[in-house]
């Protein structure tokens, strides 16, 4: 399905952030491109199309996050105040996540 070797730089699908104006430009390259089935390394495909490179950062944590063995769901709030997307938790989880916070 795809006609390149290796796919463009992308955003993991966990969450992103970006600006209004890029949004709006990204929407016009989805346009112009054939839709691809993994919705990940589409959002790369427009933004190579605009010449845009995602940038990572250690608040994303689309892989989910390392739990610390002695203490279940890691219970100290400061574990959590530098993660901006935290992905693969169980909806109680998220509670007891929001609650230290």
């Amino acid at each position: 399905l795809y006609n390149k070797n290796i796919y463009p730089p992308y955003a993991g699908g966990g969450g992103f952030i970006m600006d209004g104006p890029l949004a709006k430009r990204l929407h016009k390259a989805s346009e112009t491109l054939e839709l691809y089935p993994i919705d990940d390394v589409f959002l790369g495909m427009c933004l190579e199309v605009l010449k845009v490179s995602p940038v990572g950062h250690e608040g994303f944590k689309t892989f989910g996050i390392v739990k610390n063995k002695n203490s279940k769901m890691n219970k100290e709030p400061c574990f959590y105040r530098s993660m901006l997307v935290v992905h693969k938790l169980l909806p109680p989880e998220l509670l007891q996540m929001w609650d230290l916070v």
